[in-house]
């Protein structure tokens, strides 16, 4: 534009343009490439993304709680250990005493291949029986008598081995008669009263 037609305009009222910025020469490298930013590092900042926030630290509240917890967890932890000695030693104890009964009884069986009467009693929450004579009835119904669980099998002993048996492992006692009890505690003791043998109990 020539300085003339230059000065015409203005004199016309129109503004001159504004001068254009010269732009900042930008930095090669040795082969006149243009130099790249750093890997990771963004240009202007230095490089760094800005300063992890730093942890909060616990408070006293937190750390007692946690305290608490653990404290716990390690109580019930040996409440469970000594229950479950307490449980291994009662069936060490257990295991011991049906032996010693076992060793106690042992030949003094007075069961019989010829019994043919079937006296039932309850044992374990269930109807159990054993065959007996009419003179093993009747003694055990008068409670001279006694009968013993060893090994599944029931044991018919004298009253004074029962007693014995009693005062090593009271479990292992199936039946014992009191005479003077009431007939009504003992409907079984009754030779009229039969369970048939098919009865499923």
């Amino acid at each position: 534009m020539s300085d003339t037609l230059r000065n015409q305009l203005l004199g016309l009222g129109f503004k001159a343009p504004p001068a254009e910025k010269p732009k900042p020469a930008r930095k090669h490298d040795a082969h006149g490439a243009r130099a790249r930013p750093a890997p990771g590092k963004a240009p202007g900042k230095g490089g760094r993304k800005g300063a992890p926030s730093a942890r909060k630290p616990r408070s006293q509240e937190d750390i007692d709680l946690a305290k608490a917890y653990a404290i716990r967890a390690q109580r019930e932890k040996d409440e469970r250990i000594a229950a479950e000695k307490a449980r291994q030693e009662e069936a060490r104890l257990r295991r011991e005493a049906r032996a010693r009964v076992a060793e106690l009884v042992k030949g003094q069986s007075l069961n019989r291949e010829d019994a043919d009467i079937a006296r039932h009693f309850p044992y374990g929450g269930k109807i159990k029986r054993i065959y007996v004579s009419a003179e093993q009835l009747k003694a055990l119904n008068a409670g001279e008598l006694g009968v013993i669980q060893q090994d599944g099998r029931y044991l018919l002993v004298t009253a004074e081995l029962l007693a014995q048996a009693e005062a090593i492992f009271a479990p292992a006692i199936a039946l014992k008669v009191d005479p003077d009890a009431p007939a009504a505690d003992d409907p079984y003791a009754d030779p009229q009263y039969q369970v048939p043998d098919d009865l499923v109990w």
